[in-house]
């Protein structure tokens, strides 16, 4: 064992103010994100109704991807949270370097397959052939933009371990602006690129997720600790250690593949039920999406204190973690939710000029803020458990939800039913709320569980 360094202000800490220290910035950072896709959603649905439509389509095909892809690069949080809870913070560099060549080689695969296989994906949903047409182009473009990406998130996973979020946030925040201005410039058409609306759109992004990459390369390697921490030397070979990662990654790839899978399959109900619900749809789970990221950042805090807590073998610790974790967050989505229920018609304002499509989305938003909270809470269930080497339930757990339960659901209440895009927003209520009974109640039944002694499974 590498003897660690000492210990600083960014790696050490607990309780609540150390939950807070780290979630905010995280969030921030998770709403930077989406802030990206939020941009490209309202300058392409202001330029046209059915590039909005594209956009949203070729992304309901890329998140499954991306978001499969970054769940893969899990283990480099959950395994740097553990080794600096264990005292190992020297090794610490060695599996972020072996983080970021898995990172590469996941995103080239995932680009490729994306590019190969996205647009005959879209034409064997039986959606309307313009509609596929529309989106392959934008898909395409999409697919390249993975490989900055992804690599930049291995880089983010390891600086938010080490309690070092804000630099991520500032960075993240500066592709935005970058992102901004590439959509302003590209999307309305009449530029030397000859593209416009989702496609242009699709371009900002790529721009803005490479500039992302080359920032947080140079705030790691600029880090006066980055030496001592390994990051300038070659990774030892230590087979073990790459399992270790690989397997955290695994179950949290599949959670991560079957919930976007999941709601990706709401956005092809959407397709069947209208053009005017995949408008509708579009805006509520971009909101959605945004809202998420909120008890994203939470879990993220909270699985790096429970991984840390876990690491020292320190029970007491990892349960005070945990339901700060639960506490915060609940507390925090009830007053988001009461927000978008008040303000959900000028939210749909902002989406759309259509007073049908303003009208179908002001009703699935109030509809919405409903399933905010558990949302929220079994997302922060999930991470506290993968942080604590509980990897299959959280996987099986979300296959029960989003894959038994919310698709069926959906398609009956939503599709068959008659019911619309509220249809598709009963039943996400419905399986959310199932997701974080079972996860907390699996968190609270390990609690009963004494924790094994001696250096964890990585």
């Amino acid at each position: 064992m590498t003897a660690a360094p000492a210990p600083t202000d960014e790696t050490t800490g607990s309780g609540l103010s150390a939950l807070l220290a780290l979630a905010a910035p995280v969030v921030g950072s998770r709403l930077g994100i989406m802030a990206m896709g939020l941009v490209d959603t309202v300058v392409v649905g202001r330029h046209s109704a059915a590039e909005v439509g594209y956009h949203a389509l070729a992304w309901a095909v890329t998140g499954v991807v991306l978001t499969t892809a970054l769940g893969l690069l899990s283990g480099v949080q959950v395994m740097t949270s553990q080794a600096i809870g264990e005292g190992r913070e020297a090794d610490t560099g060695a599996i972020l370097r072996r983080g970021l060549a898995y990172a590469f080689w996941i995103s080239v695969a995932a680009a490729v397959f994306l590019a190969l296989a996205g647009g005959p994906m879209l034409h064997a949903f039986g959606l309307a052939p313009a509609l596929a047409d529309g989106a392959t182009p934008v898909l395409m473009v999409q697919a390249v933009s993975l490989v900055p990406i992804i690599v930049a998130d291995a880089g983010l996973f390891w600086l938010e371990a080490h309690g070092r979020a804000l630099p991520g946030t500032a960075a993240m925040w500066a592709a935005n602006i970058v992102n901004l201005a590439v959509n302003l410039w590209l999307v309305p058409g009449g530029n030397m690129l000859g593209v416009e609306g989702a496609e242009a759109s699709a371009w900002a992004t790529f721009a803005s997720r490479a500039f992302l990459l080359v920032v947080l390369a140079w705030i790691i390697l600029s880090w006066k600790r980055a030496r001592e921490l390994g990051v300038l030397t070659p990774a030892p070979r230590d087979p073990q250690a790459f399992k270790a990662m690989r397997r955290v990654g695994y179950g949290a790839s599949a959670s991560y593949f079957i919930e976007s899978l999941a709601f990706s399959a709401m956005a092809i109900f959407a397709g069947w039920i209208g053009a005017t619900a995949v408008a509708v749809w579009a805006v509520v789970i971009n909101v959605a999406a945004l809202v998420f990221m909120v008890p994203l950042g939470l879990a993220v805090a909270t699985s790096v204190l429970v991984g840390r807590a876990y690491g020292a073998r320190d029970q007491p610790a990892m349960m005070r973690a945990a339901g700060q974790g639960f506490g915060v967050t609940t507390a925090v989505l009830l007053l988001v939710s009461g927000g978008v229920w008040v303000f959900a018609h000028e939210i749909a304002m902002a989406y759309s000029r259509d007073p049908a499509v303003i009208a179908g989305i002001a009703a699935a938003m109030a509809l919405s803020s409903l399933f905010f909270v558990a949302d929220g809470l079994q997302v922060v269930g999930a991470q506290s458990l993968r942080a604590r080497d509980d990897i299959v339930m959280p996987t099986a757990t979300h296959l029960v939800s989003y894959v038994v339960l919310m698709m069926p659901l959906a398609w009956w209440l939503g599709v068959r039913g008659g019911g619309g895009v509220d249809g598709l927003v009963w039943a996400i209520i419905l399986a959310s709320a199932v997701s974080a009974v079972l996860l907390w109640g699996r968190f609270l039944l390990l609690a009963r569980v004494r924790l094994p002694s001696g250096a964890t499974p990585a």
